[in-house]
């Protein structure tokens, strides 16, 4: 019999956006030392996620380990053809048990049963875990820009993923 993951995907329920964003500030201040700016870009992003909320073609994952909410990704329709992977975290006390991957291919799954045929994502150099899981997805940059953001020099990164593999 398979061993059973240590967590639940979920969709969110009230309080899950405000999570996502607090956790985001926290998490890249720590880990990047990233300035307040990147919490409000996570703000705008949570917001528009919220105010456009499209049920047939958007989806929005929370993974929870022992009832506690310690990850998340988001699937938003950029076009009719293609969806954007947005938001991508795990919470330092979930990593290792492979829920990074999980939900990118949760979030991979979901916009091929929508009929998306690429999948694209915005993310920044430093962000390695995260980089590493996009790539064995089959994701493949397509765009690098040496940029400041969030009070650090970075390369802005643009990846892309063709569904119809």
């Amino acid at each position: 019999m398979p061993k059973k993951a240590p967590y639940i995907l979920r969709r969110p329920r009230p309080g899950d956006m405000g999570w996502v964003v607090k956790r985001h500030g926290e998490i890249y201040a720590d880990e990047y030392g990233w300035n307040w700016e990147f919490e409000g870009l996570v703000a705008g992003v949570v917001s528009q996620f919220v105010r456009n909320f499209d049920p047939k073609r958007e989806r929005c994952w929370i993974a929870e380990l022992d009832g506690k909410p310690v990850g998340a990704v988001f699937c938003f329709k950029k076009t009719k053809t293609i969806a954007k992977l947005r938001m991508l975290f795990v919470d330092k006390e979930a990593r290792g048990l492979g829920l990074g991957t999980r939900l990118v291919n949760e979030c991979i799954a979901f916009a091929r049963s929508k009929g998306y045929k690429k999948m694209t994502l915005w993310t920044e150099s430093p962000l390695v875990a995260a980089r590493r899981i996009y790539a064995a997805a089959g994701f493949r940059i397509v765009k690098r820009t040496s940029v400041r953001n969030f009070g650090k020099r970075v390369v802005s990164e643009i990846w892309d993923l063709d569904l119809h593999n």
